[in-house]
């Protein structure tokens, strides 16, 4: 059965039983906590913790995943992958445990012509919490499970939870029995856990997770901690790993020979001449290529692309990782033009989106392979300099740190330098590069626990949602000021009957002018005016659960408590400035689509009064004369004005129009569509608007930039901000006027080369000038010269405001003047605006003497407290202490002279 084929059968099956069929969520997580998604359930996890409420009672997915902490196990088990798909069933408070388990049962044994799998149920065995008598019962009694092939464990074996206080729940996880041909029989019964022995792992394959979230549970640390009791809404998750059954029915090994992966070792096969099953390591590495290619592929798909942190360090890390093992197989040319269409071709009928982004998909990791091509070479050349210090030190190994920075400053594998000193034979200090390669994960590590936030303790502003049976009303689109009732007040994320003025309060209201900050928005501001008198100024709002509006703010005169009348008043000044820049947000995204392409997605934003931010998707640094076109664009449609609306319609109508949507964002069934100027700009957005393209006034862009690869950044003014900064940028131009002595503000640009011009000139008359001093000086200096164990040595210290390439000159010239009969070593130094400088040559006959350059250099250099480095006949060195230039050249003497008598 093809894959494709078990992904389809699976939404069918549960689309029968009454479940909503939902699309896949995009490989990003919406999460801040985690960098991609990882299982099945995480786009649901809002359900099921309680933040957000359900819009279905009962759900199936095909989610895509992608984990990487276990990376070094790909290709090595037969079940580890990068990228997997997680199919899974879900119930909102609807069926429970023996719903969950009929339904997976049904699924896994039918027959194929009946819709089903086809597994064999004599083949199949479950693990269930040891205290779970209710599944065990119906398993036994109701399915016909031989008691036999339940296997009971404890709690901390066969329990789900979200890592801190929340729901939690027992599991029941589907194995299937391989035969005695894959590994040793495994016991049954209670037991601590199972299957207990590592080799019967590959014998009884794990297929399907069912999670039973049931209780709630209290603090504590990994799983000691307590349940508390039973939730109000009970709920299913499951998870079913699609390639995992596909090798099961398909009678494959392993993942890596099913019908979406193994086409990838075909062209790997071709390309290198290796034949696959004949090498165990050339295995593992066809299969390494054959799984990072595919989860290169699809993160491209869902908008990652490479770089140096985060998602996209990941992302070139697979395809690096990708390009070396078909290194290692021995293809050395550029493989990804063949591999990447393989895995295409395979996975397309179950996204058929690969086919729509072949050509971006394309560009991204075939340019990232040719990137990294070129970081061998460079990386090679590191590596060689780092040889040569190795030897002439007489070391035997490679550094830890030096193999470490190889790895993380220029994405050296470090596989492939094991080799290369191997080559030259040479170890490298394995443990020293583990320590550094650990010390950088646990900084990492700290960072990531810093950062994290996890899943906001909402219980209490879930729970005032609740009660209230419904999202609070937003009527800031048509409103300023409401008439309304304050239903919550808190404190210190407490909830209190009543509180006096002064207090930082949070306030709860059954209809709101405000607008709570999303989507790139900034919150409203205003005032909060009590009927008894009482006066809150509102600093911020915010929704900690989806429709649930906090205002945040100051009670600054009187008290407030539940069930005051109010009037709430937003600042319509700030209201404006901002919905200018909004509006001016998107007028700024249609003209960059219009400008550089489709490509030019939206990446973030934040519109603030006055003052807009644009991210978007773009390979390459904007061209100046492409944000000129944009700004006119943008500003000749600001005097056309466009009409801006906005109507509520499905999703699916919405995307047929053409609506732009903001990438991982997640959309309910009905959006709202913000269009300009009819079809000219349309985009799925809930923030506030002007009603016109007239009243934002004026945009002016400020720059371009990059915030991370393949992504940029334009920073605008808006409205009155851009007026005020146009009218300094006159009054600058004028001055200039004036100072330059020029008619009109066109002839300043002709003014300034020519002023630059002449500078330059100046500059090189100087230079020619301290050239020809510094030849005269040379000649004197040769008086100088003194003899050290049979070596010409020559040190000068030419003192302050000499450059460091004077003295590199002057040291050439020096030695040029010194001549090749005998040994000959020349050290200058100097120093300039605080910094000193080194520069160490020899002669070929010092050379043969073992007066290296460099070597002197590194001496002299770390007497004067500075670094640095060269080649065996020239080496420059600096950043050290101007007092101590003397120390330096005494320490250089030194060493020509212990070199030179030994």
């Amino acid at each position: 059965m093809r894959t494709s084929e078990i992904h389809r059968r699976f939404l069918a099956h549960f689309e029968k039983k009454r479940h909503t069929v939902v699309p896949s969520a995009s490989l990003v997580s919406a999460d801040p906590s985690i960098l991609f998604t990882i299982a099945g359930m995480v786009p649901f996890i809002p359900y099921i913790v309680g933040t957000e409420k359900a819009p279905y009672d009962r759900a199936v997915s095909v989610q895509k995943c992608i984990r990487t902490n276990d990376i070094e196990n790909v290709g090595r088990t037969t079940r580890h992958g990068t990228f997997f798909q997680m199919a899974g069933n879900f119930s909102f408070g609807d069926y429970f445990k023996t719903g969950a388990i009929d339904f997976s049962w049904e699924l896994l044994t039918s027959s194929v012509e009946d819709g089903g799998y086809g597994l064999d149920p004599e083949r199949l065995w479950i693990t269930l919490w040891e205290e779970d008598q209710e599944s065990f019962t119906h398993l036994t009694e109701v399915i016909g499970l031989d008691p036999a092939r339940i296997v009971q464990l404890p709690w901390e074996e066969s329990c789900w939870d979200t890592g801190q206080p929340g729901p939690a729940g027992s599991t029941g996880e589907w194995y299937y029995d391989r035969g005695p041909e894959y590994g040793p029989d495994a016991p049954t019964g209670r037991l601590p856990e199972w299957p207990g022995d590592e080799r019967a792992e590959d014998r009884y394959l794990e297929i399907w997770n069912l999670v039973f979230d049931q209780f709630l549970r209290g603090p504590g640390k990994g799983k000691d901690y307590e349940l508390l009791g039973e939730l109000d809404q009970k709920a299913i998750d499951t998870g079913l790993g699609v390639e995992r059954l596909a090798f099961l029915l398909q009678g494959k090994q392993n993942m890596y020979e099913i019908d979406q992966v193994f086409p990838v070792i075909e062209v790997a096969q071709q390309l290198t001449g290796r034949e696959y099953g004949a090498d165990a390591e050339d295995d593992v590495r066809m299969r390494v290529v054959a799984d990072h290619v595919r989860s290169a592929m699809m993160l491209a798909s869902d908008g990652v692309r490479p770089g140096n942190e985060g998602r996209g360090y990941v992302m070139r890390r697979l395809i690096r990782r990708a390009v070396r093992s078909m290194r290692l197989l021995g293809y050395a040319d550029p493989s990804m033009p063949h591999l990447l269409p393989a895995s295409l071709e395979v996975m397309k009928e179950s996204y058929p989106q690969l086919e729509t982004d072949r050509g971006r998909i394309s560009d991204l990791i075939l340019g990232e392979e040719e990137a990294f091509r070129r970081t061998l070479a460079t990386g090679t050349t590191i590596f060689d300099q780092m040889v040569g210090e190795v030897k002439q030190d007489g070391g035997r190994a490679v550094p830890g740190d030096a193999a470490f920075r190889l790895h993380d400053t220029y994405g050296f594998p470090i596989d492939l330098t094991l080799e290369m000193a191997q080559e030259v034979g040479l170890s490298v200090d394995e443990t020293g590069f583990r320590t550094a390669m650990q010390e950088q994960r646990e900084r990492a590590r700290a960072d990531a626990a810093a950062k994290k936030t996890g899943h906001t303790d909402t219980a209490l502003y879930n729970r005032l949602l609740g009660q209230r049976g419904e999202a609070v009303p937003f009527l800031g689109y048509t409103e300023s000021t409401v008439s309304t009732t304050v239903e919550s007040v808190l404190v210190d994320g407490a909830l209190v009957d009543t509180v006096t003025a002064p207090a930082d309060v949070e306030i709860v209201l059954a209809t709101t002018p405000f607008y709570a900050e999303m989507g790139g928005q900034l919150a409203d501001q205003g005032r909060i005016a009590l009927a008894s008198g009482g006066i809150v100024e509102v600093d911020d709002v915010q929704a900690p659960v989806k429709g649930l509006p906090v205002h945040r703010g100051r009670l600054v005169e009187g008290e407030v408590h539940p069930g005051a009348g109010a009037v709430a008043s937003i600042d319509l000044e700030r209201r404006g400035a901002i919905a200018r820049a909004h509006t001016a947000t998107h007028m700024v995204h249609q003209a960059l689509r219009e400008e550089l392409g489709d490509g030019a997605t939206q990446a973030g934003s934040e519109n603030s009064p006055g003052r807009m931010r644009f991210d978007f998707r773009f390979g390459q640094a904007v061209p100046h004369s492409s944000l000129e076109q944009v700004e006119g664009r943008v500003n000749t449609l600001l005097q056309d004005e466009l009409e801006v609306t906005d109507r509520q319609m499905p999703i699916d109508e919405a995307r047929a129009l053409g609506a732009q949507a903001l990438f991982g964002e997640k959309y309910g069934d009905v959006v709202r569509v913000v269009s300009i100027g009819g079809d000219w700009s349309r985009e799925l957005c809930g923030g506030t608007h002007v009603g016109s393209t007239g009243a934002i006034g004026s945009v002016q862009l400020m720059g371009e930039s990059s915030i991370g690869s393949g992504v940029r950044r334009v920073d605008a003014l808006v409205g009155l901000s851009a007026y005020r900064r146009q009218a300094k940028e006159r009054a600058l131009v004028s001055q200039l006027t004036d100072l330059l002595k020029v008619g009109t503000a066109e002839d300043i640009p002709e003014r300034v080369r020519s002023l630059t011009q002449r500078l330059k000139d100046m500059e090189k008359q100087l230079a020619s000038l301290r050239g020809a001093q510094l030849q005269a000086q040379a000649g004197q200096l040769l008086e100088h010269v003194v003899d050290a164990g049979g070596v010409r040595l020559l040190v000068h210290d030419a003192g302050e405001g000499i450059a460091a390439g004077d003295l590199r000159t002057l040291a050439q010239d020096l030695r040029s003047r010194l001549g090749e009969d005998s040994a000959a070593v020349v050290a200058v130094a100097g120093h300039e605006d605080g910094r000193a400088a080194l520069v160490v040559t020899t002669n070929a006959a010092a050379r043969e003497a073992g007066l290296k350059a460099g070597a002197l250099l590194r001496t002299g250099a770390e007497a004067m407290g500075g670094r640095g480095g060269g080649k065996d006949d020239m080496a420059q060195g600096g950043g050290g202490e101007p007092a101590r230039t003397g120390e330096a050249l005494e320490a250089v003497r030194g060493a020509v002279s212990a070199i030179a008598t030994a």
